[in-house]
């Protein structure tokens, strides 16, 4: 279905996507498609409210796309803003990597005229609750859509991590932390971690360690209706991010456990890319 409301977002460097961004305005202004950006996009881009673009923080309600220039993080911050919504959000890369992107920069045009033609298909991606009795519900912010990461601060002595699942003590490792990831997420810091990759589709979560002092540790996929519980267990406090952001800590002996939510997001894919297709295009042509 075409929409007729969509939302944009760029990264934080302006100056890659003004003329993309523009671009975009004038295809969205000749179809018809109103275009709803906050203000801090706003002022990135110099932009004005005119005719055909709206501006402000709570323009968002009935916006049926979210186009996101840049890269993964730029990705993942329009699927987290519209989680929960069923508004796809359609990626160029503008970025690095841009595994979560549909199109890259070159075919930018294209994509635009696909993305306002709903020329694609959605997929559902699942997120990782994170929540600590010690917190109220939702303390760490909100759902990670890539991963959980709990790392020691630096200059601190290494870690020492407790996990369970169900209930049932799995190890306690040596580390300099541990993450864990989505499907969506496996392809980040697990794949560099040497984790397991997890296709898109996939219902559960890998969890894997950051520099384990052990011959033994090994990543872990858990069954999605299975929680994870992670106890630290060091001397000092531990640092707790979602997606890449610094979100809390754990105090020594508090835990934190970590849920698979269904359906947390939606992520808008050209008709016949693939995962096993975006792997290969991605980390193939990086390793080249």
């Amino acid at each position: 279905m075409k929409p007729r409301v969509i939302a944009v977002l760029s990264h934080a460097r302006p100056g890659e996507t003004e003329v993309a961004f523009g671009r975009l305005l004038a295809l969205a202004r000749e179809r018809g498609v109103l275009v709803r950006v906050d203000d801090a996009e706003a002022a990135k881009h110099g932009l004005t409210a005119a005719d055909g673009l709206q501006i402000g923080d709570g323009a968002f309600g009935d916006v049926e796309l979210a186009i996101a220039l840049g890269g993964d993080g730029t990705v993942l911050r329009a699927l987290r803003r519209f989680a929960g919504t069923k508004v796809p959000v359609f990626g160029v890369n503008y970025g690095e990597i841009g595994f979560l992107a549909t199109v890259d920069r070159d075919r930018a045009d294209e994509g635009f005229a696909s993305a306002l033609a709903g020329e694609f298909e959605s997929i559902s991606l699942p997120s990782i609750r994170p929540h600590d009795g010690a917190w109220t519900s939702g303390a760490f912010g909100d759902n990670a859509i890539n991963d959980v990461a709990i790392t020691r601060r630096a200059g601190d002595r290494v870690a020492e991590l407790a996990y369970a699942v169900g209930g049932e003590e799995v190890g306690r490792v040596r580390c300099d932390g541990l993450v864990v990831a989505t499907p969506a997420g496996s392809t980040g810091y697990n794949l560099a971690n040497g984790g397991p990759v997890l296709a898109w589709g996939v219902e559960g979560f890998v969890v894997s360690f950051i520099a384990p002092h052990s011959l033994t540790a090994r990543a872990l996929v858990v069954a999605p209706d299975d929680v994870l519980t992670v106890h630290n267990r060091s001397v000092d406090p531990v640092d707790v991010s979602l997606d890449g952001r610094p979100t809390g800590e754990l105090a020594r002996g508090e835990t934190i456990t970590c849920a698979f939510h269904r359906g947390a997001a939606e992520l808008a894919l050209l008709p016949g890319s693939t995962f096993y297709r975006r792997l290969h295009e991605t980390f193939g042509r990086l390793s080249s």
